[in-house]
């Protein structure tokens, strides 16, 4: 089954897990398989005046909708690219008095075009959205409460001349966007900014080794000619080669935890038991777990003691940076590191967090040489642990590249760079503006490690001017939130 711009994968029944995805062609790692258009989406509640509610990128100065002065956009390009999604919303929270919540927002929007075009098949979609599933029946009592919520709000916000759809369609469509919503983010990829819903997109099964990843590409409206514009899309890419008939997975959570763990995870925001490879066999977990080899091996109760210290620092760590008390965070993480060293292996998890947290926090506090220690230990985890071509990884390794760079180790630095665009080439795209930003990175420190390799001495001299005359950019704040997961789920 294929339609409109799909052509190269097809809709099948998978064994156990219900429809899936399969490629119709080979593809090599970086390719695009498919590009798709959200059918809805809306930005956060919390960053409705911060983010365009077009291309969902973030802009210092965005012009709000004179009509319902809720919705804001970069122009008046993103404004009228907007209008018939915007319309019916517009009029509704002018009536109403005020904007519901995302997901109301986000289901009106929804019924909203099954009004326009119909119930069925839109126009390059695989599976209609009444096909999509809603896992209502799998809510524990607290889900079933919330989507009563949601339903009846939903209600009150929708207007009286509008199509009036059953109940039964409506508690659909909020299942569907508590399980198949996927996660917007900014323009760097760095904050989740918004949820839509990408129905080609939830037909792909998950795996914890998976062969495909998932990029948010916010468009470009700034071609001066429109018909140059590209549209706000997903791209689902290939990461290895994939042969015709191959399943297309991606994978839903972070590969770094436990497959325990994972498979926990999974089963509350999902609903399905995995049965991957990676979780079947718990491939990696010996990893994820190792203690310091050598003669004197730490006693099992050692082990457990230190990993139980780390789980409460990990709590005590969230607090003080919730609170931006970030000198006592790099207090804590030196301390864990201290008791962690002698008994936790080289790629265990709980060592890796903080050696993540450490390295990022004295990035921020500008103590780079002590924070590129740390980060190159945690790379060197991360390495034997993830897929070479995983997003996760290709970040870690430019941070860890730039984090080098300012403290002026230029071979490190220079070297991580380039790791981390190899990376990023395949899971983001060389039109990404994290990987626009990498290449500029990568043409610098060839520059500089040239310069340095000619003559050392020189080099460090004049990186010393250009400190003076130029205060070194700051790190962005460390953030409290994980990298966006790939689909929107509240806890």
């Amino acid at each position: 089954m294929t339609k409109g711009g799909m052509e190269s994968v097809e809709v099948f029944t998978s064994e156990g897990k219900g429809r899936g995805l399969k490629a119709q062609k080979e593809f090599l790692p970086g390719d695009v398989i498919f590009a798709e258009p959200a059918y809805a989406a809306v930005v956060f509640d919390s960053l409705t005046h911060v983010i365009c509610h077009t291309c969902f990128k973030r802009q210092e100065r965005l012009h709000r909708c004179g009509q319902c002065k809720f919705a804001y956009y970069c122009d008046r390009t993103c404004q009228r690219a907007a209008w018939l999604n915007h319309k019916n919303e517009c009029s509704a929270i002018k009536r109403h008095g005020k904007a519901p919540t995302e997901n109301i927002r986000l289901a009106a929007r929804i019924l909203w075009k099954m009004e326009r075009e119909g119930s069925g098949l839109s126009e390059g979609c695989l599976v209609s959205i009444e096909e999509l599933q809603n896992h209502v029946d799998s809510f524990g009592e607290e889900e079933k409460k919330e989507l009563r919520a949601d339903v009846e709000s939903f209600l009150e916000f929708w207007p009286p001349h509008c199509q009036q759809f059953g109940m039964q369609l409506i508690s659909h469509i909020f299942g569907v966007i508590s399980c198949n919503g996927f996660t917007l983010s900014d323009q760097r990829g760095l904050q989740a900014v918004g949820v839509g819903i990408f129905p080609n997109l939830c037909q792909a099964n998950h795996d914890c080794w998976p062969n495909c990843t998932v990029v948010f590409n916010n468009g470009n409206h700034e071609a001066v000619r429109s018909m140059f514009h590209t549209q706000m899309r997903i791209e689902l890419r290939a990461l290895n080669k994939i042969s015709p008939g191959d399943e297309l997975t991606v994978s839903y959570v972070d590969f770094l935890s436990l497959s325990e763990e994972r498979r926990k995870q999974l089963k509350k925001q999902y609903y399905f038991d995995c049965t991957c490879e990676h979780c079947k066999k718990q491939l990696k977990d010996d990893l994820m777990l190792a203690v310091k080899a050598g003669e004197s091996k730490p006693s099992a109760d050692t082990v457990k003691e230190v990993i139980q210290l780390s789980k409460d620092t990990l709590e005590k760590i969230n607090k003080a940076r919730m609170e931006g008390q970030y000198h006592e965070v790099v207090k804590l993480c030196r301390d864990c590191l201290k008791k962690q060293e002698p008994v936790l292996g080289d790629t265990n998890i709980y060592l890796l967090r903080i050696l993540s947290i450490a390295s990022e926090v004295l990035s921020y506090l500008q103590m780079f040489e002590e924070a590129a220690d740390y980060a190159k230990r945690m790379v060197d985890g991360y390495l034997k642990i993830y897929h070479p071509n995983n997003a996760q990884l290709g970040m870690a390794v430019m941070r860890a590249g730039v984090t080098h760079w300012h403290a002026g180790l230029i071979e490190a630095g220079h070297g991580l760079i380039c790791k981390a665009y190899a990376i990023l080439l395949i899971t983001h795209g060389p039109s990404h503006p994290i990987t626009k930003d990498l290449e500029v990175m990568r043409v610098q420190t060839e520059m500089e490690l040239r310069m340095f390799q000619q003559n050392e001495f020189m080099y460090y001299k004049m990186r010393e001017a250009a400190l003076k005359n130029q205060k070194i950019q700051v790190m962005p704040e460390p953030s409290n939130e994980n990298a966006p997961s790939l689909f929107h789920k509240k806890e």
